[in-house]
């Protein structure tokens, strides 16, 4: 971490409240008595499924402000009309599209950058001063692993090209910069993707098929990444340059479907089969993880409650009982 915690509650304007993680870190952050303004996209009769879900977790604990995109006039509006702010949370990011290969790298960054100079200028006149990025794993330069670094995709290169233009300005505008880079968050809520896909094949009784077993990559707990999330933007100074990338279970994919497939197995009435498919594709890097390591006893942060509390949400969204 940076430095000390400031002790007191603040202000703070957070962007992109309505993402899996993003939900998470914004309900986290006030759940410690932070103030949490959380400017979402669109209004929020545009918003549907699963993200609708989030976004009532969300305002429970956090006041809105609707259809105001980062760098938008009425972002920018928003925060004189809020201030003062203590930190800009800027969690939102250009996602659509982003296992595509046409995703448009240069449209995203457009967006997560949309009127910056204005943005931090503003910022600053409501008294603000830290600003706190989140990062990926997957942008190039990051993390450890197979080398070079390069970006896993155009996604990856619109976060690297983000960042970069974020750590230029507020050099420039004399803000301190948090940079979290998050590695692979798994959790409630989560988009469907691999632990969802587990889940559905063992809740139609198949064996779940773990298609790249030979990548090592980095699954934290969601809820342990908003805790850590909260201790850094709560010590971050009034100047320079900070970077923290939480490393959770650094493995192969195979070992994590096996220790999810072992955690989840004793919690549910539900059996959890497994078939490692034999990899010969390595389209992607075969090692990207993080590297800090985070200790857990140091945290009020407690393991075994995050796979109980995942169980429980799997249990009632799969309709399975619990053991």
């Amino acid at each position: 971490m940076v430095g000390n915690s400031w002790g007191v509650p603040v202000r703070i304007l957070f962007t992109g409240g309505s993402s899996f993680t993003g939900m998470w870190l914004a309900r986290t952050l006030a759940g410690r008595g932070h103030t949490v303004i959380a400017a979402m996209r669109q209004d929020k009769d545009r918003y549907s499924g699963l993200r609708l879900e989030r976004l009532a977790l969300v305002t429970e604990r956090c006041r809105p402000i609707w259809t105001a995109p980062f760098g938008s006039l009425r972002f920018i509006d928003a925060i004189a009309r809020e201030a003062p702010f203590d930190l800009l949370c800027h969690h939102g990011a250009e996602t659509n599209g982003y296992k595509s290969a046409d995703f448009d790298a240069l449209a995203a960054v457009a967006a997560n950058t949309k009127g910056l100079t204005d943005v931090l200028q503003a910022l600053r006149d409501a008294g603000c001063r830290r600003i706190v990025l989140t990062g990926s794993v997957f942008e190039a330069g990051e993390g450890a692993g197979t080398t070079p670094l390069h970006a896993f995709s155009a996604y990856g290169i619109s976060k690297s090209l983000t960042s970069q233009l974020f750590a230029f300005h507020a050099a420039q505008s004399g803000m301190a910069l948090g940079k979290m880079v998050v590695p692979n968050p798994f959790g409630p809520y989560e988009e469907p993707r691999f632990t969802d896909y587990l889940m559905r094949c063992w809740r139609e009784g198949k064996p779940a098929l773990v298609k790249t077993p030979r990548y090592v990559r980095d699954n934290i707990h969601v809820s342990l990444l908003a805790e850590i999330y909260c201790t850094f933007a709560s010590t971050l100074p009034q100047e320079g340059f900070y970077k923290m990338g939480p490393s959770g279970y650094a493995e192969r994919q195979g070992a994590f479907a096996a220790r999810f497939a072992r955690e989840i197995g004793s919690r549910l009435k539900l059996e959890t089969p497994l078939q490692e498919i034999r990899q010969a594709d390595f389209a992607e890097p075969p090692i990207r993880i993080n590297t800090d390591v985070v200790h857990h006893v140091e945290r009020d942060w407690d393991e075994r409650a995050a796979w109980d509390e995942l169980a429980d949400y799997y249990a009632a969204r799969f309709d399975v009982e619990r053991r």
